[in-house]
């Protein structure tokens, strides 16, 4: 069963899951208001949601024109979902309702592009556009959504798809524990029963966590950093909280952890102009593009990287990547592996010709290289999944700093092997030698097969003394773990390289 689940929303983008589980949260909701189980009329619920979306997708194409940058539908979608699910429906005669949702969704996009620095919205844009309806028009959302004990099971459900999906557990578990006693701690003893039932079955809590808390884009992606956004939001989500007359609204803790995460995190989108394309393998190709600006990222990061498709598919057009450059080298430089049915962002790129411009943003991960040089490491690598590698090793040859490492890098076929000369180059600067393991047509010298437990040992018969990166296509990685773990490898010390919405 876990596997099924885990092949269905491997199919899917993070942004993808999050649409499909809002629409579901919407079919149910009308679907109960038909037979009297929700608290709204499904033609009010329909015209609202009609209206969101509508104004939504007007302000953010008008925006992208302006802004002259790719426009986000699915993200416009979310947007739209979210706003619906948490204003109030409104009839169609309902002038000052009207007035008030359309309002709170073009707010909600322009935020995007007004409060943004560097290209990089600074808030989650559903948060704004209801904090501005309640602050200046005195429409506060009601999150409905959370109030509904038949939609319940519908929240949790999806709402654990999408945090498996995000492996976001940390940020939603800091979050629930800390919003909890926070409340329980403003209660008095003898309402704490009540108090948690309200808080868990009839209010927000879990849409909040699973949907507005993990959004990446205004989230730390790193893990403390994550943590301590999560204990923050969570501490100001509690009812109780207030400073003077203010209280707390989930929107305002939201938008309190927003400033948090931005004060802390990567600043600005880069607009990167594609110089020229290499072929790094079969089927592999480096894209290589100059930034306007000093891209700053620690060897092994990604970049979430944007395109204006004229026609997406389920997909969308945004992909996380990492960043196959060194930190040393001044272009930017993106490792993609093309196949017989590619998505619509990859034939895209695919067409991409010099001068051609891309966006990227969202600069994160924690697959680099330990802050302790005498580390024993071990690369692990399968097909494309070499690129993390390429630019740490790039970068160690760059900076001439010898470490302990072995490379294990899996490959189908001869033609397959990517990066041959900065494997080579790591290997006569700095003694860093690298074992192929070939499935099909294995040479002289290299492995037969895939990287396995045998191989691990032959190579490194002190591999329990080392720290383990794995990278490569998911099922790879996740057997590769496996293994590892049952040769007696701490899982402390095994690493594997990880995308929000894994492309």
């Amino acid at each position: 069963m876990i596997k099924a689940v885990d092949r269905f929303l491997d199919h899917l983008t993070m942004y993808r899951l999050v649409l499909y589980y809002l629409m579901a949260l919407l079919g149910a909701a009308f679907a109960f208001g038909l037979v009297r189980l929700g608290p709204h009329d499904p033609l009010a619920l329909t015209f609202t949601t009609a209206l969101t979306v509508g104004a939504c997708w007007l302000t953010n194409k008008a925006f992208a024109l302006v802004f002259e940058v790719p426009a986000n539908n699915e993200s416009v979608y979310i947007t739209a979902l979210i706003l619906a699910l948490i204003l109030d429906p409104v009839a169609v005669t309902d002038l000052k309702g009207i007035a008030a949702v359309v309002f709170a969704s073009v707010w909600a996009i322009s935020s995007k592009y007004i409060l943004a620095v560097g290209r990089k919205h600074l808030f989650n844009p559903a948060a704004v556009g209801v904090a501005l309806s309640a602050l200046l028009l005195n429409q506060p959302a009601t999150w409905w959504v959370g109030g509904n004990p038949w939609l319940l099971p519908f929240v949790l459900i999806g709402g654990i798809l999408v945090v498996r999906k995000l492996r976001r557990l940390d940020l939603v578990a800091t979050f629930l524990v800390v919003a909890i006693a926070t409340v329980l701690a403003t209660t008095e003893p003898a309402q704490y029963g009540a108090a948690f039932k309200e808080t868990l079955g009839s209010s927000p809590l879990l849409f909040f966590a699973f949907v507005m808390l993990t959004e990446p884009l205004t989230a730390p992606a790193q893990r403390w950093p994550r943590i301590a956004f999560a204990a923050i939001v969570g501490f100001l989500f509690a009812p109780n909280i207030h400073v003077g007359s203010l209280y707390f609204t989930p929107e305002l803790a939201l938008l309190v952890g927003n400033l948090f995460a931005y004060s802390i995190g990567p600043k600005g989108r880069f607009v990167l102009t594609l110089e020229r394309i290499e072929q790094t393998a079969a089927d592999s190709y480096d894209f290589i593009f100059r930034s306007q600006r000093k891209l700053a990222f620690r060897a092994g990061q990604y970049l979430e990287w944007t395109l204006g498709l004229d026609h997406s598919d389920n997909r969308g057009n945004r992909r996380y990547f990492t960043v196959a450059s060194s930190p040393t080298e001044q272009s930017v430089r993106l490792g993609v592996k093309f196949y017989p049915q590619s998505s619509a962002f990859k034939r895209a790129l695919g067409t991409m010709k010099p001068g051609a411009t891309i966006h990227a943003s969202q600069l994160a991960g924690d697959f680099t290289l330990p802050s302790d040089p005498k580390t024993k490491i071990a690369f692990l690598a399968g097909g494309i999944g070499i690129t993390p590698f390429r630019s740490m090793l790039q970068y160690l040859v760059d900076r001439k700093e010898a470490r302990p490492i072995v490379v294990l890098y899996g490959t189908e076929g001869q033609d397959d092997i990517a990066y041959r000369d900065v494997l080579g180059s790591a290997r006569r600067e700095l003694g860093i030698k690298t074992f192929h393991a070939v499935a099909k047509g294995a040479e002289r010298g290299q492995y037969p097969g895939y990287i396995d437990a045998r191989l691990v040992r032959l190579t490194m018969p002190d591999y329990l003394e080392r720290t383990f990166y794995i990278s490569g296509p998911q099922a790879m990685v996740k057997a590769l773990r496996q293994k590892l773990l049952a040769m007696g490898v701490s899982r402390s010390k095994i690493k594997v390289d990880y995308f929000p919405g894994f492309a």
